[in-house]
């Protein structure tokens, strides 16, 4: 509740969990709880409630100030204290376990102390209860001794050593206890209550050929309880409801060939971990867990920390649930995997597999325990990343009562002993734990299997019955000892080699599980033998490669990215093109003196009717590829080409104060200069006339248009150059008077008065010629004055509309 209001308002806290709230929140939660009650108090009686010690007063010893916070009875006593309720605990066997029981309790408010029934169950030193007084009172009032004699001291003297001698031998009885008490607290770790369990699913049944069913749980010595039926596990085992196959949403393992999903266990909620419930055959096995060689064997099985290792969390003892709870293997055993249907095993996964088993094999063989005794497919358990743990191993004289194994004919199955060495057989008692050698012939069965991703056992192909094949292993007369078949295009050479080497009939040419790793290391490629390091391996390879990618992809797009500049820069302003590719609008704006260009062809329509369309667009590229070189080298932009038509422009989108008329003059000269060596290619005889019409004013201008964005121009100033242009004359720059007085004022250039004109839609208009410029060293066409004009509102003139 304080961390649920603590991140409303109007604190508006920061905290992520409730773990984070202080744990004294509640006592202050109280406290102020207490402060608000006796405030009231103060209130009611109509005294000052800023006097504290007129509130403590008003609460002190007042039982009416009574109530219940969230920590408890919140009431005050006379001496300004809270009552405190408090408890006196002794440590006394309940069943098979010790704990703490209340014997005294005492009353605070009552100031009472009672007992409990538990207070006449203390084991007490001596045989009886002590007093609780001292038999000469607290301050020797009882015993009124007058020492007066030799003899007496010297009896005094002797009791004293006596009883000090006894105290020290029980203090040393007590200590002794004690560390007997701690020492099993320390080796009863192991110790789980069947009711901290939750069981939430259960495991696979699976029906067997005789009608009856079974529990399909990995290991032959997880089952269900004694004397209940097969088909049914007993309803003691806690909330397991019925025995039939489970499914669920949830995931746990495969799904069969019915897409039902697969439990390989009874699985169960401990501490917080997933985790596997199974049953004990012996229900007995809780009374001899205090054997001092279980309890050694539960301490070395506390030590066994390895990944490719089951972790056992602990046992049950607990009558008729007596049972090991393990880590869950999501994907069950490695008989599991190989019957299922939906897995295919490349040569990765096997090598990967066969690590993980020798890898933890390696660890048993160094560990106190020495060896597994009964590796199989079914103790190869396998977890959700697909990684191998080894189970089945250790805890015999708990699970059986005896540390061997005999094999009989009354409780054999002859099919679980595919695995078991040799030489074992022959002895038909041997200890649980098997030996190291064996163990390496077990690992060469369960290679094999994985090889031959066989799901039936290793034999499968000799049409055998269990017995016959287990007769023929053990066969000590036989020339050729039975052993699973192998094939070259399964694997390589060099593992068929080793696991001839682990299953030899003589043990003492079997190699170690550490000679079998490096084996398997040479077998694999690159020398990765494990999942992790395979997809390791790739992905450090993949992101070399895409490092690699990445890089080349980011030149090729800055590369694109130029290119698009480039064009953009071609078709709008650098300025205005970087504010666009930067997502940024474009308003249009008021430029108060900027100076157009204008020209086109003159006879264009005529040398078109004489020409190919293709010869006309190469006339026209030529023209425009020599005149867009020529801008280059001016501060002047280019609107556009509208047929023949060629617009410039400067003192835009960069303002340049007056200098946008030299510019744009000088240019004129340039383009006119430029026609003295242009040829047509395919009339090379004939000479482009070029006109041009210039004019300096005020414009607006703006970016027209998301397809094919243009950066236009409006206003009168273009309307004026546009009739300039079309009002001159071949090889001749027709000026307006705004133009022309903007060049006298720079000086410099040369310019003639072409006197009044009749422009269409301006009327009368006094325009110039401009002719040359001072200092300019381009030659300039040879044209005299008395050149014929045009009418003014040919179609030349108007063929041209702004």
């Amino acid at each position: 509740q304080v961390y649920n209001k603590l991140k409303g308002p109007p604190f508006y806290s920061g905290i992520e969990a409730e773990d984070q709230v202080s744990p004294y929140a509640a006592y202050l939660h109280d406290s102020i709880l207490l402060y608000a009650l006796g405030l009231r108090e103060v209130l009611q009686q109509g005294r000052n409630i800023t006097d504290g010690r007129a509130l403590v007063e008003r609460l002190r010893g007042y039982n009416e100030t009574q109530l219940y916070g969230v920590t408890g009875l919140l009431s005050i006593d006379e001496n300004g204290e809270r009552f405190m309720d408090y408890a006196i605990y002794d440590l006394q066997p309940v069943g098979n376990a010790s704990r703490f029981v209340p014997v005294l309790q005492y009353d605070s408010y009552r100031k009472q102390i009672s007992p409990t029934g538990a207070l006449s169950q203390i084991s007490w030193p001596g045989t009886t209860r002590p007093s609780d007084t001292p038999d000469c009172g607290f301050n020797n009032e009882l015993c009124k001794i007058t020492l007066t004699s030799s003899p007496v001291n010297a009896l005094i003297i002797t009791l004293t050593f006596t009883a000090v001698a006894g105290i020290i031998f029980v203090l040393f009885l007590l200590v002794q206890k004690g560390q007997l008490k701690r020492q099993f607290g320390k080796d009863s770790w192991w110790l789980i209550k069947y009711e901290d369990i939750s069981i939430i699913k259960e495991g696979k049944v699976i029906a067997a050929e005789d009608g009856s069913r079974r529990s399909d749980l990995p290991g032959e010595w997880w089952v269900n309880h004694p004397g209940t039926p097969s088909s049914t596990p007993s309803k003691l085992h806690g909330s397991l409801g019925s025995s039939a196959l489970i499914s669920s949403n949830t995931s746990y393992g495969f799904t069969d060939k019915q897409g039902k999903e697969i439990f390989y266990s009874i699985i169960g909620v401990y501490q917080g971990n997933n985790v596997a419930v199974k049953y004990v055959t012996d229900q007995t096995a809780g009374f001899r867990v205090r054997k001092p060689s279980i309890l050694k064997e539960f301490r070395i099985i506390s030590e066994l920390k390895h990944e490719n290792l089951l972790t056992i969390f602990g046992v049950c003892i607990e009558p008729p649930n007596v049972c090991v709870v393990t880590q869950y293997c999501k994907k069950g055993s490695l008989k599991d995997v190989l019957q299922n249907s939906d897995i295919e095993l490349d040569w990765v996964f096997k090598l990967s597999f066969a690590h993980d088993i020798v890898s933890g094999m390696k660890f048993l063989h160094s560990s106190p325990l020495t060896s597994h005794g009964n590796l199989k497919p079914t103790n190869c358990l396998v977890d959700s990343r697909m990684q191998v743990k080894l189970s089945g191993f250790a805890l015999w004289e708990f699970k059986h009562g005896t540390t061997h194994r005999e094999i009989t004919a009354k409780n054999i199955n002859y099919s679980e002993l595919y695995w078991t060495a040799p030489e074992l057989l022959r002895m038909e008692r041997f200890l649980f734990r098997g030996t190291q050698k064996g163990d390496v012939y077990s690992f060469a069965i369960i290679m094999r299997e994985l090889i031959h991703n066989h799901e039936d056992g290793p034999y499968q192909e000799l049409y055998m019955q269990p017995h016959e094949i287990i007769g023929r292993i053990k066969n000590p007369d036989a020339v050729v000892p039975l052993r699973p078949t192998l094939s070259v295009d399964k694997c390589n050479e060099r593992i068929i080699i080793m696991l001839k080497m682990c299953w030899d009939e003589n043990p003492d040419r079997r190699p170690s599980f550490a000679s079998i790793r490096r084996s398997l290391r040479g077998a694999s490629p690159e020398g990765h033998v494990s999942i992790l390091d395979n997809m390791v391996n790739k992905l450090e390879k993949y992101a070399n490669h895409l490092e690699e990618v990445v890089e080349e992809r980011t030149v090729q797009l800055m590369a694109e990215k130029k290119k698009t500049e480039k064009l953009l820069s071609t078709m709008l302003p650098s300025l205005v093109a970087e504010q666009l590719m930067a997502g940024k609008s474009v308003e249009p704006e008021n430029f108060s003196s900027v100076t157009i260009f204008f020209s086109d062809i003159v006879g264009f329509t005529t040398l078109c009717s004489s020409s190919s369309p293709l010869q006309v667009v190469g006339l026209l590229n030529d023209l425009y590829s020599l005149f867009d070189e020529i801008i280059k080298t001016y501060d002047v932009y280019k609107v556009e080409t509208i047929g023949d038509a060629y617009m410039v422009a400067s003192g835009l989108p960069i303002r340049n104060g007056l200098r946008h008329v030299e510019e744009i003059a000088t240019m004129s000269l340039h383009f006119l200069s430029a026609m003295l060596s242009f040829r047509i290619q395919h009339k090379p005889e004939e000479k482009l006339k070029l006109r041009i019409g210039l004019n300096t004013g005020t414009v607006v201008a703006g970016v027209v248009g998301v397809m094919m964005p243009r950066y236009c121009l409006f206003g009168d100033t273009v309307n004026t150059a546009s009739r300039m242009e079309s009002n001159s004359l071949p090889l001749r720059i027709h000026i307006s008077e705004t133009t022309a007085s903007a060049l006298e004022e720079i000086g410099g250039y040369v310019i003639t008065e072409r006197g009044w004109i009749q422009i269409k839609g301006k009327g009368r208009l006094k325009t110039y010629w401009l002719k040359g410029k001072v200092g300019f060293q381009m030659p300039l066409p040879d044209i005299t004055d008395d050149v014929e004009e045009p009418l003014s509102g040919s179609f030349e003139a108007e063929k041209l509309s702004i």
